[in-house]
């Protein structure tokens, strides 16, 4: 590279180029900058001597024998992301390593398997993500293969908030000892921040394997062409957000309805973030200053006491507000504090685990420290708390219509409990306390998972109650902007027609220009007996499986606790009694629809 005296003008690069490998510097710090000056002058050897052509680079890796498989299961992308993440790092070890899909992997296929980890989320109650359903229940059937070769090692994703916690990464770690497989380190289970408990574990399992898998040099030549795709798509994220603003925050549940619904409306102007109708957008929020100063008052704590959080330096009010999480409660939380305080009534109710929970369900920090104050350092409450995380929505809008902006559909969640009204972190963040004009940090999390049908023919039956419906949004505003010629059918419920029909207005011209071919509505209060989405679907089930019959993706996206399993009871159900089949033979029919991603869910 040459630089002509009296200018900044760069030769070898021409100013797009310049742009971008200025844009890539500008997000890394000192020793990334550092890494990567090696890393091209690497890549710059082997170009010369090897004669690759412009715009490839030969790199020196290492390949192993046998092969370790990587497996992921997930829901939203936490686990997808931390199993290519780990292949990473097994690769930089020499490993030759393989991401699969638990979806795309032949379970049969295990009985093959040398090396394998498996890195699975929980859902619902201890449920397995769509995506690992059909490997999960191999696992527990008789066709499972004993494998006494075979050496593995789990991570379980989860949130300790939740009774069963990492309980489907369990279910695979019980399993795959019973078939005579051996662990190679011990199951991880990880909370909502798990950063810091996977990069150690991956050092000690790639430890492990470096006895097990011998690496060999090979060339690989690898094509650089994307890099220009890889920095854009890479720019913002989880860890690097993007200050967006807030454009417009508006109820659309009537003045008597049991619901606060909210339309968001947040600009990403000059970002150039780009999504997908189906994926999510990653909130980060701030909390109540109130509700901080709540805490340190049951606590004595005070606003300028300075705490250490990750090597970083803070004043506590600081730490409550931006960096620490006070509206979800978790028997970790309680553990850490019961331990600072030594409160004996605490104590007792630990021990009972189904009190706690009880308690816990209705409870934030601030109630638990209000209930059992006592003075404590402002250090010990802080490593008590688990780090603030972000919220995921559904995003409701999609960019052919709507551009650089991205709408959202937001149940402000408030109740009453132990004599105060509390509020949720990111739904009581955008609903009250952010004003229009203001920065929210947000992020575009994909999901794969639940996509609209790659051929614009193909009819759909969406199924979304309440806020469920914010997807379906952005799938009809797609296929009108595209110009879509499949059908479309929705299914919405909530609890009454004049108070609380979400996008009432939009959903009547869609019926109008025939972009939405039919639309089901379920309000359960307007009546003496209440009627749910689910049982819309049996009233339709003829109609539904023609639908399914000629080629139809199913989608469900709200509530997975209650709903998302009722509507799949129903579905199954209209499949048996319209498709002539068993019950084992309708169970058959749903898992080919799941297989063949014509069945997508979005729960939460």
């Amino acid at each position: 590279m040459t630089v002509n005296n009296g200018n900044n003008s760069f030769s070898a690069l021409n100013e797009q180029q310049l742009q971008l490998l200025s844009s890539a510097a500008s997000v890394l710090n000192k020793e990334q900058l550092i890494w990567a000056s090696g890393y091209f002058a690497g890549m710059a050897g082997g170009v010369a001597s090897s004669g690759a052509q412009p715009g490839q680079a030969v790199a020196s890796t290492a390949a192993a024998q046998p092969k370790l498989t990587i497996l992921y299961g997930s829901q939203t992308g936490n686990s997808k992301s931390v199993a290519q993440t780990y292949k990473t790092a097994a690769s930089e070890q020499g490993f030759d390593a393989n991401v699969i899909s638990m979806a795309d992997y032949k379970p049969r296929q295990l009985k093959n398997e040398t090396h394998l980890v498996v890195i699975v989320s929980t859902h619902g109650e201890g449920d397995a993500p769509d995506d690992a359903i059909e490997l999960h229940e191999f696992l527990a059937s008789k066709k499972a293969p004993k494998v006494p070769n075979l050496k593995y090692a789990v991570v379980g994703l989860g949130d300790t908030s939740y009774e069963f916690f990492c309980q489907t990464g369990k279910d695979f770690d019980t399993r795959l000892c019973a078939l005579g497989a051996t662990a190679l380190v011990e199951r991880l289970d990880c909370d909502v921040d798990y950063d810091e408990a996977i990069a150690n574990w991956a050092v000690a399992l790639n430890n492990k394997l470096k006895d097990e898998l011998k690496p060999v040099e090979t060339t690989q030549v690898a094509n650089l062409t994307p890099a220009a795709n890889a920095v854009a798509e890479s720019l913002y994220n989880k860890k690097n957000p993007f200050a967006a603003t807030l454009s417009e925050s508006l109820k659309i549940t009537g003045r008597n309805s049991v619901k606060d619904i909210r339309h968001i409306e947040i600009s990403l102007e000059d970002s150039g973030i780009q999504y997908r109708p189906g994926d999510a957008l990653g909130v980060w929020f701030s909390n109540d200053e109130a509700l901080a100063g709540r805490i340190m008052t049951a606590t004595d704590t005070k606003a300028d006491d300075q705490v250490t959080i990750a090597d970083a330096n803070y004043s506590l009010l600081d730490a409550l507000v931006n960096k620490l999480e006070l509206t979800l409660s978790y028997p970790g939380f309680v553990k850490a504090y019961l331990a600072a305080t030594n409160d004996k009534e605490l104590a007792s109710l630990m021990e009972d685990k189904t009190a706690l929970r009880e308690f816990l369900s209705v409870s934030q920090i601030v109630d638990i420290v209000e209930k059992y104050p006592a003075k404590v350092s402002a250090q010990a409450l802080v490593d008590a708390m688990r780090p603030i995380t972000p919220r995921l929505y559904s995003i409701a809008s999609s960019q052919a219509e709507v551009e650089d902006e991205v709408h959202l559909t937001v149940a402000h969640v408030e109740y009453e409990a132990n004599g105060f009204t509390h509020q949720g972190g990111a739904s009581g963040f955008l609903s009250t306390r952010l004003e229009e004009g203001q920065n929210v940090n947000v992020y575009v999390e994909n999901n794969d998972n639940f996509r609209l049908p790659s051929d614009p023919n193909t009819p759909v039956i969406m199924i979304g109650p309440g806020t469920g419906i914010a997807p379906f949004r952005a799938f009809l505003q797609e296929r009108d902007a595209t110009e879509a010629e499949g059908k479309n059918w929705l299914f919405f419920g909530n609890p009454n027609f004049t108070q609380d029909f979400l996008y009432q207005t939009e959903w009547q011209g869609y019926l109008k220009s025939g972009l939405l071919s039919k639309i089901s509505l379920a309000f359960s209060r307007d009546q003496a007996e209440k009627i749910y989405v689910q049982d819309r679907l049996r009233e339709n089930g003829k109609e539904v499986f023609e639908w399914l019959e000629q080629g139809a993706h199913f989608y469900i996206c709200g509530d997975a606790l209650r709903m998302a399993k009722d509507v799949e009871s129903a579905l199954l159900e209209l499949v048996s009694v319209h498709g002539n089949k068993s019950e084992t033979e309708a169970k058959e029919y749903v898992t080919n629809l799941r297989k063949s991603k014509r069945y997508q869910k979005d729960v939460y």
